[in-house]
């Protein structure tokens, strides 16, 4: 298995209904977005595409770290790192359909960097390390003893269309094959 592999015995996340709040045509909170710090330190303008997709993970490990102990246990925690590679590997596909990409978890910008850069990300990834976008939008998380009690958002993606929500795709799972669900509904689904 290389380290991008996910293990076969993952428990499969269910719909805890955390979700249930965001629905279609619910104005998406732009203002919010457009403060939170970007790996590029540009400000996040999602009215210059025709659709944005917005995938958000709890949190991504460095190469060689330790996964938190019980990490495996949590449905839908793992994967953030193959689920990131993914979008990269489809990053074209979706942009020749509309789509602008940002990843967003509540990890620091200078965490998320070493991210970009490591795997070679061709978007964006924010940081809500001030929880603002998930308080605003009152995103599902979870939380860790061992990682300070600090907020973690669960796997989610929203597709925003003229600054409102078009679908929420939750919960997510295989996080690895994420990507292709998220390019086959907007293929689906095609700008009208």
């Amino acid at each position: 298995m290389n380290r991008f592999d996910l293990p076969d015995n993952l428990p499969v996340p269910v719909d805890d209904g955390q979700c249930a709040h965001l629905h279609v045509g619910m104005e998406f909170p732009v203002d919010v977005l457009t403060i939170l710090p970007t790996t590029n330190h540009h400000t996040v303008n999602i009215s210059n595409y025709p659709r944005t997709v917005l995938y958000f993970y709890p949190r991504t490990g460095k190469p060689n770290q330790k996964l938190p102990d019980g990490w495996d246990a949590i449905p839908g925690a793992r994967g953030c790192t193959p689920e990131s590679c993914a979008f990269r590997d489809h990053h074209k596909e979706l942009q020749e359909l509309g789509a602008n990409v940002y990843g967003c978890s509540t990890q620091t910008t200078d965490y998320q960097q070493e991210v970009v850069d490591r795997l070679h990300l061709p978007f964006d990834l924010l940081s809500d390390a001030e929880l603002k976008l998930m308080n605003h939008l009152k995103l599902p998380y979870f939380t860790l003893a061992e990682l300070d009690n600090v907020p973690l958002i669960k796997r989610l993606t929203i597709i925003v269309k003229d600054n409102k929500i078009e679908h929420v795709f939750y919960p997510i799972f295989p996080s690895d094959k994420h990507a292709a669900e998220v390019l086959n509904w907007l293929k689906q689904n095609p700008i009208k």
